[in-house]
């Protein structure tokens, strides 16, 4: 089989790895939950290599991205639920339908994104999505689903803190401004404190997730992402680290051989360096 442009092909040696009888043992033997790790970490790569402007593996991460949603699809076409073709036309039909302004009629595009309308589209896609359970002969109302249980669990903590605050905001469950949120933090510190003088590994880990939660939210008022906030730190903290390892090793030394105080010696030159 060769290779090639057209997503056909992809299709093909999707399905050509699940055969059950010439296909590749380890593929055939995954399903959902095996491969959703796999997804979470693709899409991480790609992000990886935006971050990083290699343009070069971006164009290879996003290919391994596509070979994920080939995969789910091919599994889902197995068991008869839906097609790569059905995953397309859900998004382009989705696309069409957020957008009147750019792919409605002439009246809807020069009206542009009017005011109410986002909300609008949304009631019309959860009528379309009970009317979807009905014909499965679901329970149109998806009873048990809470307002915020919409959030992916698989999300990273702090982007679902994120997006948890700003659902529970939409019905006015907020701070008003981020000033008080500054006494919340002081306040979680203290019960922090008092945990881990009471030695209570339990109550300590509960409490550093509280005090996580309301520095999330702090920055949401701030309107600066906690993710984007804590990777800069990351970058910075490497940046740092790797002056103190080349430091040490122009001057024969190593990272195991050094001293705390000579290493925070070296950490204050890389700080002042910027």
């Amino acid at each position: 089989m060769k290779p090639s442009r057209d997503i056909s092909r992809l299709l093909e040696i999707m399905a050509a790895l699940r055969d059950l009888q010439t296909g590749c043992p380890w593929d055939i033997e995954q399903d959902f939950q095996t491969i959703a790790p796999y997804t979470i970490e693709e899409a991480y790569e790609v992000a990886d290599a935006i971050a990083r402007k290699d343009t070069d593996d971006l164009r290879e991460e996003l290919g391994d991205l596509l070979l994920q949603v080939v995969y789910h699809a091919q599994m889902a076409q197995e068991l008869n639920e839906f097609s790569f073709g059905d995953v397309v036309q859900a998004i382009t039909e989705k696309m069409i339908r957020r957008h009147p302004h750019v792919f409605g009629d002439a009246e809807a595009r020069s009206a542009g994104m009017a005011k109410g309308m986002w909300e609008k589209i949304k009631a019309e896609e959860k009528a379309l999505k009970r009317k979807a359970r009905l014909a499965r002969g679901l329970d149109p109302e998806d009873h048990g689903k809470g307002f915020l249980d919409g959030v992916p669990l698989a999300f990273p903590a702090l982007t679902r803190a994120l997006k948890l605050q700003e659902k529970a905001a939409r019905v006015g469950f907020d701070w008003s401004e981020a000033e008080p949120i500054l006494d919340k933090i002081e306040e979680e510190i203290g019960e922090l404190r008092e945990a881990m003088a009471r030695n209570d590994k339990t109550a300590t880990q509960d409490e550093l997730g509280d005090l996580l939660f309301a520095l999330a939210n702090l920055g949401r008022h701030l309107k600066i992402d906690p993710e984007v906030a804590l990777s800069g730190t990351n970058d910075k903290f490497r940046r740092r680290f790797h002056y103190i390892e080349r430091s040490l090793k122009a001057a024969g030394r190593d990272l195991e051989g050094s001293t705390l105080e000579e290493m925070e010696a070296l950490w204050q030159q890389a700080k002042n360096a910027g």
